[in-house]
């Protein structure tokens, strides 16, 4: 049976949900390991020891060579663990680690997947959701980004007298890094959920005519994440961080309420594997309700706020 790697490039006190699923992932298979490109805190061995991994590989930090050194820490790491199938997050940092390391090893890369079998059938989305597809490597280590939401986390019980063997990564860093990380600047912390993480995400457009306070209170409401079309992210009205789309980043939560969005193709393409999709909107005619489960046509200043008001009436 094949063996699986995840690969965190960092991992902090309590692992994020979306590294939980990558771990619950990687118990289906007949051993599995976690290599870390930074130091692991040991609150966080712990909880990685519950999801059945039976080797933490960790190679300390350095952030002045961000990427050459994920890139060295995982190619180190695959040959340490001699894995078949090595599972990362699927946002942009990975997606570019994944593929250049699946070149350099003559592998292969599948990204966007929501599901890996035993045997390594990957099914992934395929055209921004439209349909899915199965596929399989035909030759050399697989590489799988992995969509968050898409696996339920479920811890795994190492068996009796199993514990999690801790062990340095052993690589070389590169003689000279081709990038070099010269500034960084911590972002304002939220307590929110992670946008492509989240279980619910409530997003607004052009519709919204600048003000966000409505979106941001359902949000609120219903412990989710807050997102944009990029028509309101080059307004001005709210951070770039928060844009869905196809040039923004892809979201697939349990619940995606869109309000005062059109639904263009480009806007689909980062919100259409959601799992249910809510609409509201003015225009009878916007291109959302053609993909919305459920679709409301009103004034999204006024539909917004009675349904905080109602979910927060039953919650009390």
């Amino acid at each position: 049976m094949p063996s699986a790697l995840v690969f965190f490039n960092e991992l902090s006190d309590a692992p994020s949900k979306a590294q939980r699923e990558l771990l619950t992932l990687a118990s289906r298979f007949d051993r599995a390991t976690l290599a870390v490109a930074s130091e692991v805190p040991q609150s966080a061995q712990d909880v990685v020891s519950g999801y059945g991994v039976d080797k933490l590989l960790v190679a300390p930090g350095n952030d002045d060579v961000f990427i050459d050194h994920a890139l060295s820490a995982l190619a180190a790491a695959v040959k340490q663990s001699e894995a078949d199938v090595v599972l990362v997050a699927n946002d942009n940092f990975n997606r570019e680690i994944a593929a250049r390391l699946a070149v350099r090893l003559d592998g292969a890369v599948i990204t966007d997947a929501i599901d890996v079998s035993a045997d390594l059938v990957v099914t992934k989305d395929e055209l921004a959701g439209s349909y899915s597809a199965q596929a399989k490597a035909t030759n050399g280590t697989l590489f799988v980004t992995v969509k968050p939401n898409s696996i339920e986390d479920a811890p795994q019980p190492q068996s009796q007298g199993q514990q999690l063997e801790v062990q340095p990564l052993d690589y070389e860093a590169a003689a000279t890094p081709a990038i070099r990380i010269v500034a960084t600047e911590a972002k304002a912390v939220s307590d929110r959920p992670k946008l492509t993480e989240a279980r619910v995400v409530v997003a607004g457009g052009r519709g919204v005519n600048g003000d966000f306070g409505p979106v941001e209170d359902l949000a609120d409401a219903l412990a989710g994440a807050v997102g944009a079309s990029r028509a309101a992210t080059d307004a001005g009205w709210i951070s770039h961080d928060a844009q869905i789309g196809q040039t923004g980043v892809t979201v697939s939560p349990q619940l995606f309420i869109s309000a005062g969005i059109s639904g263009a193709i480009q806007q689909k393409a980062g919100m259409q594997t959601s799992k249910c999709i809510i609409a509201i909107n003015k225009d009878v005619d916007a291109p959302v309700f053609e993909i919305a489960d459920f679709g409301i046509v009103g004034d999204l200043a006024k539909v917004l706020p009675q349904a905080a008001e109602e979910i927060r009436r039953r919650q009390a």
